[in-house]
């Protein structure tokens, strides 16, 4: 049940189903020197950038019969506490799920839900692509506008990753005055990278007194020139990516925390729901990145 992105970003408070935070950005270092007893001049004040994000509510909903909680089970004392816990675990990797996702967000209505915009989607300065696009179809990242985050247009066909596009991304980013340390991939891109890259970590164990050293086929360490990136695989994200993220600025609003309410008994059964409400914030995306598009078989 590991939720690598989720478990690794920062927790805080929503209080409104439409989110909303302000980002800010420093001025670029310039040549700066001042006469003496010259008068001062006042900086022009660049303003603040107000964004939202939706939150989105998830829920799981276990029943058992009156018959099922009573019998001696196998393995545990209590069926229904046994689906609670198995169902809150789900419910974690449903929101590992849309966080690392292409999702877009949206208000929803009362017949559609709410839905909130995945670290893919956030992410739209820092970006390449590994694949071709048709000029009907451009491979593109809106990102945020007017108060909704769009899902990326995928290229038409994914192609070869190299180690230059992920170099790059990481220079992108690290200049706009992030420090991408975290390189998220899916399981078959996990390979690639150690495979096909020269900048991973050498491949073995110190050897202890007792034996010779380990010779490992993996690599969790990727070194660029800006630092170490530590090479995190993640099941629920799209394979076609590697998020390059400094997690310092990604959060989990919730106005929610996920809770058990027993839901009112309508025969012999009883019946919980598991539920809770939160949102993505990104409190700048220029500080991540991310290589698009990838087809980890070539």
């Amino acid at each position: 049940m590991e939720t690598p992105f989720v478990s690794n970003i920062a927790k805080i408070k929503a209080k409104a189903r439409l989110h909303e935070w302000q980002t800010d950005a420093l001025a670029a270092a310039a040549a700066n020197a001042q006469v003496e007893g010259d008068d001062a001049i006042t900086n022009t004040a660049v303003p603040t950038v107000r964004l939202t994000n939706y939150c989105q509510i998830l829920a799981k909903t276990p029943r058992v019969s009156g018959t099922q909680e009573s019998v001696d089970k196998a393995g545990r004392g209590s069926e229904m506490a046994y689906q609670v816990r198995k169902r809150m675990e789900e419910l974690k990797r449903d929101l590992e799920f849309a966080c690392v996702r292409n999702q877009s967000s949206s208000a929803g209505n009362d017949a559609t839900p709410s839905r909130m915009a995945g670290v893919e989607s956030w992410i739209a300065t820092n970006k390449t692509t590994a694949g071709s696009a048709s000029l009907s179809a451009p491979v593109t990242t809106p990102g945020y506008a007017a108060g909704i985050v769009a899902s990326p247009t995928d290229a038409t066909t994914a192609g070869t990753v190299t180690e230059a596009m992920l170099k790059s991304v990481i220079q992108a980013a690290w200049n706009a005055g992030g420090d991408p340390k975290t390189l998220m991939v899916g399981p078959a891109t996990k390979s690639k990278i150690s495979s096909a890259f020269a900048g991973i970590a050498t491949r073995y164990r110190d050897a202890n007194k007792n034996g010779g050293a380990a010779i490992v086929s993996g690599v969790d360490l990727y070194i660029s020139d800006f630092g170490e990136h530590k090479i995190v695989p993640n099941r629920f994200m799209r394979d076609q990516n590697i998020l390059v993220l400094d997690m310092e600025y990604w959060a989990l609003a919730q106005l929610r925390p996920l809770k058990a309410m027993d839901l009112a008994k309508t025969g012999d059964s009883e019946r919980k729901q598991l539920i809770m409400e939160a949102t993505l914030v990104s409190r700048n995306e220029k500080a991540s990145g991310k290589v698009s598009d990838i087809n980890p078989a070539l």
